[in-house]
């Protein structure tokens, strides 16, 4: 989405508010609703930041979180608190306008292993794991997490200690084992490392304040948990650019899976419809080849792959969050919690 209007930025961070941040942080929902509303402060904002990625209500307000900035975890409260959050804002300007400028608001939340787990299960075995859009690479590793569906009986790797919860809607199919994964790899344009200090605190300011404990948690335990594991094949570059060359580093014999979750929302829809294009003439080229099976699966938001038509559901989950359409090959097969704790099969 490109703004390049005080007014249209003004209605991105009103729609951030309504549409994302609200049921999901407090904190996020009243900041993001009070910028909206502040004509000079996004009149600044549309002056300083180049239209684009760079104008994520999400990346100002983790830059501000990042450098300590004056509101934390329980948002502004009222006219006088965002009245001193915009002012030092302002006033440290140069160093919330640095972090905009290096930093990605691309958030690692391993919950969304939870909403995918039921289709990698379905895939013909052993998996090799290609996500676009990696981050720290956390989701990456789906089978160093245990899971619990509704009330049935937890499963996953035996020792670890990232428990991750999912609701399922009627007919959704409930895996019982994590996928056996036998390569896995990522792309970024700006690769996180989960060891790196630095980078963690900025995984940390991408948690949305007010959001619960567990997601933060979850991370930090996630974190922990593939530290141990063999260090992944992260590249650093561009998706479409990248893919081909990495893609054909799948061993032979395993289904090669490319996936993404709210990866490709700030892509124009010509480099959206061009990567779409790309993904199926890699697989095609795999199978050619005799490597194996390949699969490409998508957990984005419907506006971002419009061509891929989501039906309605006669009795959706009860949720606040604004939900991703997850397909397989083009298809949509389930609706997905934007945070991973929900999923339920069409």
């Amino acid at each position: 989405m490109v703004v390049n209007s005080a007014r249209a930025l003004a209605d991105r961070y009103v729609n951030f508010a309504w549409y994302q941040a609200r049921g999901q942080s407090d904190a996020h929902e009243e900041l993001a609703a009070r910028i909206g509303h502040d004509p000079e402060f996004c009149a600044h904002l549309a002056r300083c930041l180049p239209a684009g990625e760079k104008q994520q209500p999400s990346l100002l307000l983790a830059a501000v979180r990042y450098l300590d900035g004056p509101y934390a975890e329980h948002g502004p409260r009222g006219d006088a608190p965002y009245r001193g959050w915009r002012e030092w804002t302002l006033r440290h300007w140069d160093e919330v306008h640095a972090v905009i400028a290096r930093r990605r608001a691309r958030t690692d939340d391993p919950a969304r292993c939870a909403p995918l787990l039921p289709l990698f299960a379905r895939l013909p075995q052993p998996l090799a794991l290609l996500e676009v859009g990696a981050s720290a690479g956390l989701c990456l590793h789906p089978d160093r997490y245990r899971y619990r569906y509704d009330e049935r009986p937890e499963f996953g790797a035996p020792d670890s200690t990232v428990v991750l919860p999912c609701r399922t809607g009627p007919g959704t199919p409930v895996p019982d084992r994590v996928p056996d994964i036998t390569w896995r790899a990522g792309i970024d344009l700006a690769p996180l490392d989960p060891a790196d200090p630095d980078d963690v605190r900025w995984l940390e300011a991408l948690t949305w304040p007010g959001a619960t404990d567990e997601r933060l948690r979850s991370q930090r335990a996630a974190r922990e948990a593939v530290r141990s594991a063999p260090r992944t094949r992260m590249v650093r570059g561009d998706l479409i650019d990248a893919l081909p060359a990495l893609a054909a580093e799948a061993p032979p014999g395993a289904t090669l899976v490319v996936f993404h979750t709210s990866a490709l929302a700030c892509l124009p829809l010509e480099r959206r419809e061009e990567f779409a294009r790309l993904v199926r003439s890699v697989l095609r080229e795999r199978d050619r080849l005799g490597n194996g099976p390949g699969h490409w699966v998508s957990n984005e938001h419907h506006s971002v792959l419009p061509w891929i038509t989501t039906p309605r559901l006669a009795h959706p989950l009860p949720t606040a969050e604004r939900p991703l359409t997850l397909s397989l090959d083009g298809r949509p097969v389930a609706l997905t919690g934007q945070h991973g704790h929900s999923v339920q099969w069409l």
